[in-house]
């Protein structure tokens, strides 16, 4: 048959971040893509009503909803492979509804799974995430590291993850469970910190205003993780494994502050708002990558992956931020959840 990447695929969570630049990136590598997009009134597909002009009308849509089996069931038929990024991502909001997370990032991942086994997918990619792992207790930290649930969040990618697994060794489904640190890139929400900081700056605010400066990040530009996605796909070695996606690169959040500031040609004063401050035994304080099971798997290793790639990563996500209507998009004076 032909490469998985070239051949039908599902894309769950196609409308966000990471799940708009895949969708594109596997459309432009020849693959038939359908898109599984959140249902709404408005009809929106989010992300995905800004793709590039060469991939706009060459991919399918399906409005549905994670957590409803039987349309998650509908969207994986005549699909020979699934790759699972539909989820719930924001910590501060998994502190006060835990129980969405539990329904969307468990129960949604278990539709999945579930009609993967029923109708024999090829290929089922779930997308974990580096805050499984906790505050690093070694860097750099390798796939065998122990996990931690810090947040209802992680506790629920745990979930999630382990289920996963269970299936390939319960039932032989071929998954394989990608696990990206922290993604940054165009797109990205105003929840996570690149585009909080970014996006103060570019409004003009002569205060900006963060959590904690002295957690340390693995900042993976989306086109890397796009491509890790895409690899993955289409190695046999990688099914039943865990694999890490990540640049290598530690800096702490203080340091990406100034780091931005300083491409964007802005001074910066920084203010701790105890609102974003998330409770101590809750934070992540470290999170380095080891990236070398990618690279023996699948030959993936980060284009984006040294001081200077996260330079080069910045400078293209502040110049789409940059763009007006891109960054009216966004509420600077605002913490969103």
């Amino acid at each position: 048959m032909a490469k998985l990447a070239q051949s039908r695929v599902l894309v769950t969570g196609a409308d966000g971040f990471i799940g708009s630049h895949l969708t594109e990136a596997l459309v432009r590598a020849g693959a038939d893509v359908r898109a599984f997009v959140f249902y709404n009134c408005q009809d929106s597909w989010g992300w995905l009503d800004h793709c590039g002009p060469d991939v706009k009308g060459q991919f399918d849509v399906f409005a549905g909803d994670i957590r409803d089996p039987h349309g998650v069931r509908t969207a994986m038929k005549n699909r020979d492979a699934v790759l699972h990024l539909a989820a719930l991502i924001a910590i501060p909001y998994s502190y006060h509804s835990p129980d969405t997370y539990v329904d969307t990032n468990i129960k949604g991942t278990l539709n999945v799974l579930q009609s993967a086994r029923d109708l024999d997918t090829q290929r089922v990619i779930v997308t974990s995430t580096s805050e499984v792992y906790g505050t690093a207790q070694r860097v750099p930290i390798d796939e065998a590291h122990p996990l931690v649930g810090q947040s209802p969040y992680s506790a629920s990618k745990i979930g999630a993850d382990q289920l996963a697994l269970s299936f390939h060794r319960s039932f032989g489904t071929p998954v394989v469970l990608l696990r990206p640190f922290n993604t940054y890139g165009p797109r990205q929400s105003a929840r996570a910190v690149i585009p909080t900081i970014a996006t103060q700056l570019l409004a003009h605010a002569k205060c900006i205003k963060l959590g904690s400066l002295h957690p340390t990040r693995d900042f993976s530009f989306v086109a890397d993780t796009a491509e890790g996605f895409i690899r993955a796909l289409d190695c046999e070695a990688a099914i039943g494994e865990v694999v890490n996606i990540g640049s290598g690169l530690e800096i702490s959040i203080g340091d990406t502050a100034r780091l931005i500031a300083d491409i964007i040609g802005s001074s910066v004063e920084i203010k701790i708002d105890e609102a974003r401050v998330r409770p101590s035994a809750s934070e992540v304080d470290r999170l380095l990558a080891d990236t070398s099971k990618a690279q023996k798997l699948f030959a993936w290793q980060p284009r984006y992956g040294d001081r200077a790639g996260l330079r080069q990563g910045l400078t293209e996500t502040i110049a789409w931020l940059r763009e007006p209507a891109n960054l009216a998009r966004y509420k600077p004076d605002l913490y969103t959840i």
